[in-house]
C-alpha cells in the first residue's frame, strides 16, 4: 500500500516534478552548455594534486573561506563580498528564500533561466514577468522599470540563457537609481561575452546589486557544483546565516580553489570556444529553413520547423543530443545547442543539414 500525502505537502509545493534535463546515453551532448573541451593539463594536474592532499575524514570549512578569498582576489573584492555555494542553484534559492517569499514580489524577464520561476513559487513569492520581445528577445525597459517599483527582487541574466543576448548596463543601473529593489545579474555565461560584459565593477557604488557567477561553464566543471555570489557584505551575512551548512564539500572546495588559482590556463580553451560559437553560427547560417539569434554564451539558440522532431532524429539517428525548448512561452520550434569542440560542432551542422531540409513530421 502506497503512502497517500494528499494533504501534508505544503500547498505552494504541490504540483511540482522532479528536475529531469531529458539526458539520454550519446556520442555528443550538446544539451546543457557544458564546457565540452578538455582540461588544460595544468589545471588537471592542479586539481589532481588538491584533491589527494584533502583529508575526508573531517569536516569543510563551512562557508569555504580559503576559496572565498581567491575569489574575492580574482574579482578585486573583499571576502566578506563573496559567498559559494552547492552550484549556483543553491544561492539562487537562498536569495528567493530570503528575500522573496509570500506577499514579496520577484520580477523577471522570460524566457530566462526556468529555476527563477521554480524556486519563487516554491518560496511563495509573488512571481511578476516582463516578457521579451519575440523577435529579438530584448527588453521593454520602460515595461519592465514601471514593473519594479514595487519589486522586491529583480533577476536579469547577461548573457541570457537560453536567448544568449546580454543586459544593457544602463538597464541596471536604471533599475538600481530608479527602484527600491534588489537586483541580481545572473553572469554564469559571462567569461564567453566581450570583455567588459561583466557587471562586477558596479558593486562597489551600488549596495543592491548582486552578481551570480559559477564555475561550471568556462572552468569545465559542471560535475562539481560550486557556483558564488558577489555582493554587499551584508547580503552574504544574511545569506550566510540561512544557507545549508556545509553544502559545499572538502573536494568540490579543494577542486575549485585550485582551478581558480590555475585559471590563466582556461584562457586559450574559452578563446577556443568563442571562435568555434562564431563559426558553427555562420555555417548554421547556410542552412535554409533555419533561424537564429546572436549569442554571447557558449549556446546559440534556433529555430527550425517541426523542432521537437528534429531534436529526437538528432538523438535517434545521428547521437546528437541538443536541448528543445519549444514548449516554453516564446520559444515555439526553438533548440538551444551548446557549443562543443569543432569535431562535435561539424556532426551537428552535418545531420542538421540533412535533417531540416527534409520532411520531418
Amino acid at each position: 500500500m502506497s503512502l497517500d500525502l494528499t494533504g501534508r505537502v505544503r500547498p505552494s509545493l504541490v504540483g511540482f516534478e522532479p528536475y529531469d534535463p531529458a539526458f539520454t546515453p550519446c556520442d555528443v551532448n550538446l544539451s546543457a552548455n557544458e564546457n565540452t573541451h578538455e582540461l588544460p593539463a595544468a589545471v588537471r594536474a592542479a586539481i589532481e594534486r588538491a584533491l589527494l592532499s584533502t583529508p575526508l575524514n573531517r569536516y569543510p570549512d563551512p562557508l569555504a573561506n580559503e576559496l572565498r578569498d581567491a575569489l574575492a582576489e580574482r574579482h578585486g573584492l573583499e571576502r566578506s563580498n563573496v559567498i559559494v555555494g552547492n552550484g549556483g542553484d543553491e544561492i539562487l534559492f537562498n536569495l528567493l528564500f530570503a528575500f522573496g517569499g509570500p506577499g514579496r514580489t520577484v520580477l523577471t524577464c522570460p524566457p530566462d533561466f526556468a529555476e527563477y520561476a521554480n524556486f519563487g513559487a516554491m518560496c511563495e513569492a509573488d512571481l511578476r514577468f516582463v516578457p521579451r520581445s519575440e523577435v529579438d528577445f530584448s527588453i521593454d525597459e520602460d515595461a519592465l522599470l514601471a514593473a519594479a517599483q514595487d519589486a522586491a527582487l529583480v533577476i536579469l541574466t547577461s548573457p541570457n540563457n537560453p536567448t544568449g543576448g546580454l543586459v544593457p548596463r544602463s538597464l541596471v543601473e536604471r533599475l538600481l537609481t530608479e527602484t527600491d529593489a534588489l537586483v541580481l545579474v545572473d553572469e554564469a555565461y559571462v567569461e564567453f561575452a566581450p570583455e567588459g560584459a561583466s557587471m562586477v565593477d558596479m558593486l562597489a557604488g551600488h549596495p543592491r546589486l548582486m552578481i551570480l557567477r559559477t564555475l561550471s561553464k568556462a572552468f569545465a566543471l559542471a560535475g562539481v557544483r560550486c557556483g558564488y555570489l558577489l555582493a554587499d557584505a551584508a547580503v552574504v551575512n544574511e545569506l550566510s546565516a540561512i544557507r545549508q551548512i556545509y553544502s559545499l564539500d572538502v573536494l568540490a572546495q579543494a577542486t575549485a580553489l585550485a582551478a581558480i588559482r590555475e585559471r590563466e590556463h582556461l584562457r586559450p580553451v574559452i578563446e577556443d570556444i568563442v571562435a568555434e560559437r562564431r563559426r558553427l553560427s555562420l555555417l548554421l547560417g547556410n542552412i535554409a529553413g533555419l533561424e537564429q539569434w546572436p549569442s554571447e554564451a557558449n549556446f546559440i539558440l534556433v529555430r527550425v520547423p517541426h523542432a521537437s522532431t528534429v531534436r529526437q532524429r538528432l538523438r535517434d539517428e545521428r547521437s546528437i543530443l541538443v536541448r528543445d525548448l519549444s514548449a516554453a512561452p516564446g520559444l515555439a520550434d526553438c533548440l538551444r545547442i551548446s557549443v562543443g569542440t569543432r569535431r562535435e560542432n561539424d556532426l551537428l551542422v552535418d545531420a542538421l543539414t540533412a535533417l531540416v531540409g527534409k520532411e520531418t513530421r
